[in-house]
């Protein structure tokens, strides 16, 4: 089956696509398109002009290499491959299944003629050994499940059903999330027991192996506690409390400990908070977005969408799809959804909410911490309003529209 093409992480790597002294590593949650984005760079490379046999593509999690355990192993197959003339694109997917990897990659890649791309378990690769034994011979690309207008893209690649009506669309994908695979499922309690497979999996594959987890139970309590509950102001100290409340005993040491596990495998992601007034990092309270909206829906028999937190989660995994750096600002005793950075350090900031058109008191809710900005950088507010305001110069977009024609803030 032909590859959807994910444009918008392509145009970010292709210019690296040559280079042999760095490692290009693609992360991102499993089952987000890691695999597929590899092999979608190794088809463009062949239909560039590079012979097939340049092309090295090894699954560690196939049946040809799944007995490979050993970086001597490694080292030995891929000494095989030496004498081929010309630069070699090496292409190694789950790349953990071997102990000591880093050497082997790190030896050939400092030889020179080979351009090597890597994905596996996030709970490794940023565990800080990959770090460490690599530092400065890399790169980071990060991969996350598919944005609204890629959801909308894909289907239309593989000439599935669209609804004429964004609005149900944007529903759908709520629900669905964007996990690739669940395209191809045609039933939504099939999609969420895909999804459900991939928390398992998660834990398995990229948590059981790594790190010891002695109580299972809390964990997973923990897990479900923080996957309800995105979206808001937490502390690990009123997270440990409301566990023990409801008769979890544990430590804050532990809490603290599985968050940081959650957070590794990408499940979560964590975002701080800035003070505007003294241009300085809080402590204490921060908030965590899920990697795709489809953990909550397939955890919960409760399938109403509470957009608030819905409509924030999505706006945070789409500014950090396309690059920004995002932290929630504190503006006195006023709070502004999102401050974006750009790589170019260019700031906007972004109020979210479902709709402005309730009354004066709604409206002035969402732009007064806007107001209380004092710089010239942009300003949204963004809800699903169709009817769009103008404020003092504040942006007041349509969320649907703006994400599905993939637009920056």
């Amino acid at each position: 089956m032909e590859l959807y093409k994910r444009e918008q992480y392509l145009k970010k790597i292709r210019g690296f696509y040559h280079t042999d002294d760095l490692i290009k590593v693609i992360t991102g949650v499993r089952r987000c398109g890691k695999s597929s984005l590899m092999q979608t760079i190794s088809k463009e490379l062949l239909t560039s002009g590079i012979r097939e046999e340049n092309i090295i593509y090894i699954d560690l999690d196939s049946r040809g290499y799944r007995s490979m355990k050993h970086a001597e192993e490694l080292d030995q197959l891929l000494a095989g491959y030496a004498a081929i003339e010309g630069l070699k694109y090496l292409f190694i997917d789950e790349v953990q299944n071997i102990v000591g990897f880093e050497e082997v990659l790190n030896g050939f890649r400092s030889e020179g003629g080979w351009s090597i791309f890597i994905t596996g378990s996030n709970s490794y690769l940023l565990s800080g050994e990959l770090v460490t034994k690599l530092t400065g011979r890399y790169l980071e690309f990060e991969l996350f499940p598919l944005t609204f207008e890629e959801y909308l893209q894909m289907k239309k690649f593989y000439q599935m059903k669209i609804s004429d009506q964004p609005a149900d669309e944007f529903n759908a994908y709520i629900m669905e999330g964007g996990f690739p695979r669940t395209l191809f499922l045609e039933d939504q309690a099939d999609k969420q027991t895909y999804v459900q497979g991939v928390i398992r999996e998660i834990f398995e594959k990229d948590i059981r192996k790594r790190v010891k987890i002695r109580d299972r139970e809390a964990f997973e309590t923990v897990q479900r506690f923080v996957i309800n509950n995105f979206g808001a102001n937490t502390s690990i100290g009123s997270l440990c409390e409301n566990l023990q409340k409801s008769g979890v005993r544990i430590t804050k040491q532990t809490v603290s400990r599985y968050i940081k596990v959650l957070t590794d495998a990408k499940i979560l992601y964590e975002c701080g908070r800035f003070d505007l007034k003294s241009k300085k990092s809080l402590s204490g309270e921060k908030k965590y977005y899920l990697a795709d909206l489809a953990f909550y829906f397939s955890e919960n028999t409760d399938q109403r969408i509470n957009y608030g937190p819905v409509l924030e989660n999505m706006v945070y995994i789409y500014a950090r799809a396309h690059d920004y750096a995002v932290s929630v600002g504190k503006i006195g005793k006023l709070e502004c959804d999102f401050i974006l950075r750009a790589a170019d350090r260019q700031y906007s900031y972004v109020q979210v909410a479902y709709t402005i058109m309730l009354s004066k008191d709604t409206e002035d809710r969402e732009y007064r911490p806007l107001e209380q900005i004092r710089d010239n950088y942009p300003k949204y507010v963004a809800t699903t309003d169709f009817l769009l305001q103008k404020r003092n110069g504040i942006r007041h977009i349509n969320l649907i529209d703006f994400m599905k024609e993939g637009k920056l803030f």
